[in-house]
């Protein structure tokens, strides 16, 4: 009688183990898959949310108005700032002396050649309207009361504005931007007193005699146009300059010139002194300075 052969276990075991693993790499292989399911769809979800537009601000209607009041209240505070330093000790004749150079001396040829071509134009005109009614021997007196009371202080101030009001705005502004106004106050020296007094002084001085410079210059190119040129007599465009002329047209125009050497050099400095944002920004707060001047110059002379 043959006896079974006895069977071995072991096989049966390393099957359960093969079962048991699968069974758990197929459990790990699920969970990967949902956690990778699961951060797909919040990386989906947080793109979704950063792909939405966010809400634009409210426009603020009001903000040209705000921004005009700041800068006349900006303007305002320099200003008075720069004529209580005007007072106060020291005075730095040197800066003093340099501005009025610079702002005066310096724009004698561009008033001179303006003030000739505006009188010899204005005798021209002139000559040629009141010959039709016999009366071109008033020419002189026409001619030097506008000269006197409206032409020159105002082209004077506007040649000032274009040569030197724009040069203190790009000289302050490049300043600013370089940091060498923030220096001087390191050093404990006052920007408003170091630089902007003397500006202002020297305007106050300088346009009035420029103004006088204008009117004489201008009163020349008007004699060799009338005189020499178109025949008048000199005789009579002498007297009749006496006759009409009064010391209170000198004065007005004089009022009138330091008027506007004021406004050229507290809007001018006022730009540069406040100028930001590096080269471009010193080149607009440069155009603001002489636009704003030479409007001023226009509002205020009526």
């Amino acid at each position: 009688m043959t006896t079974p052969a006895p069977t071995n276990p072991a096989p049966t075991s390393a099957s359960a183990a093969s079962s048991a693993a699968a069974s758990s790499t197929a459990s790990t292989s699920a969970a990967v898959s949902t956690g990778t399911a699961v951060s797909t769809t919040a990386a989906s979800t947080s793109a979704a949310v950063e792909k939405k537009p966010a809400s634009e601000p409210p426009v603020d209607w009001l903000k040209p108005v705000k921004g005009a009041i700041e800068g006349i209240g900006s303007y305002v505070r320099l200003t008075g700032d720069t004529v209580v330093w005007l007072f106060r000790p020291p005075v730095r004749f040197s800066q003093f002396f340099q501005q009025m150079e610079f702002i005066g001396v310096q724009s004698v040829f561009i008033v001179s050649l303006t003030g000739v071509f505006s009188g010899m134009v204005l005798a021209l005109q002139t000559v040629h309207s009141l010959r039709n009614f016999g009366a071109e021997a008033v020419v002189g007196s026409v001619v030097a009361i506008s000269l006197v009371r409206e032409i020159s202080p105002v082209f004077a101030a506007l040649m000032v504005t274009a040569r030197a009001g724009s040069a203190m705005a790009a000289e302050l502004g490049n300043m600013r931007v370089t940091e060498q106004i923030d220096a001087l106050v390191t050093m404990a020296v006052s920007p408003v007193q170091y630089l902007l007094s003397p500006r202002l002084w020297a305007s106050l001085v300088m346009l009035p005699l420029l103004c006088i410079l204008y009117t004489c210059v201008g009163m020349a190119g008007a004699w060799v146009v009338a005189v020499e040129w178109l025949g008048v007599d000199p005789g009579s465009f002498l007297s009749n300059i006496e006759k009409y002329l009064e010391p209170a047209d000198l004065f007005m125009g004089e009022l009138k010139a330091t008027v506007f050497g004021f406004l050229i050099a507290t809007l001018s400095c006022h730009q540069g002194y406040y100028a930001d944002g590096g080269a471009r920004g010193v080149g607009q707060a440069t155009t603001r300075a002489v636009v704003q001047s030479a409007v001023a110059i226009l509002v205020a002379n009526y």
